[in-house]
């Protein structure tokens, strides 16, 4: 199995995707349990500036010192935005409350689709069987390989450990010094989300099925079909199959300005 990263150029900084060779998990991991808390402490119509304050000025995170708040509000803006005027956030935000379940999944498809070193890491984690180990090195070796002489080797070494971490905080992997491979929880917003994002870096009908996107999912391709079914009778999706040919919709989520810029 090979894993097809998508290239910077079908990454469109208009929804939310960011590319390059720098990334968050330089210093952090993909923090779901801070994201979880924050949004429990906001409503799913929160600004920009709401979250903000929660973070620096209310202290929702509990951290010690004014700066840890304000760093931990820029690196969480750099992993998921938000802010509901960027796309990747806000999709993220109107399936959140819905699906408990997922969340470990759709926290890790939006950290994919704003951090290029989370990335980066993804096949050799994605590649391994159920139960294989996925180390350190492994993940280090291809950040090393792909992005050159960008990072010294101990923060090739920390970007390894945090992704490593992000990773298992996915359901992806399991265990503490050891890492082994599992399958993560997808559930019918987490297929959703993935269409979604597919949808944004250009791809249309079967293909959608086939991305980056829903390789993070770790879905079969009949577990795949009977998930979107399932989204699309939540309202999320419009999907319909004949034989080979898929047709998906996506007014269930999208607003009116991302469908115009969509099919513009």
């Amino acid at each position: 199995m090979t894993v097809g990263l998508p290239s910077d150029k079908s990454l469109p900084e208009s929804f939310g995707f960011r590319s390059g060779d720098r990334g968050t998990h330089t210093s952090r991991t993909m923090m779901l349990a801070e994201l979880t808390e924050l949004l429990a402490s906001q409503p799913a119509d929160a600004a920009a500036a709401d979250y903000r304050r929660a973070i620096v000025a209310g202290n929702v995170l509990a951290k010690r010192t004014e700066s840890t708040r304000t760093l931990t509000a820029q690196r969480m803006s750099e992993l998921y935005a938000l802010d509901p005027r960027v796309p990747v956030f806000r999709v993220l935000r109107r399936l959140w409350d819905a699906d408990a379940a997922g969340r470990p999944l759709l926290a890790c498809l939006c950290a994919n689709a704003r951090d290029p070193l989370l990335r980066m890491t993804a096949e050799p984690v994605l590649v391994a069987m159920p139960e294989k180990q996925v180390t350190k090195q492994e993940l280090a070796e291809v950040v090393a390989r792909q992005t050159g002489d960008r990072f010294n080797l101990n923060t090739i070494d920390k970007i390894a450990r945090n992704a490593a971490s992000s990773w298992t905080q996915s359901g992806h992997l399991q265990g503490r010094s050891v890492k082994t491979r599992r399958h993560p929880v997808a559930t019918p917003a987490t297929v959703a989300y993935a269409l979604v994002l597919g949808r944004f870096c250009g791809a249309r009908g079967q293909a959608l099925f086939d991305s980056y996107w829903t390789a993070l999912l770790d879905l079969s391709p009949d577990r795949l079909d009977a998930l979107a079914f399932e989204a699309s009778r939540a309202g999320w999706l419009d999907y319909k199959r004949v034989g080979g040919v898929a047709e998906v919709g996506f007014a269930g989520l999208l607003i009116s300005r991302e469908l115009e810029e969509l099919s513009g």
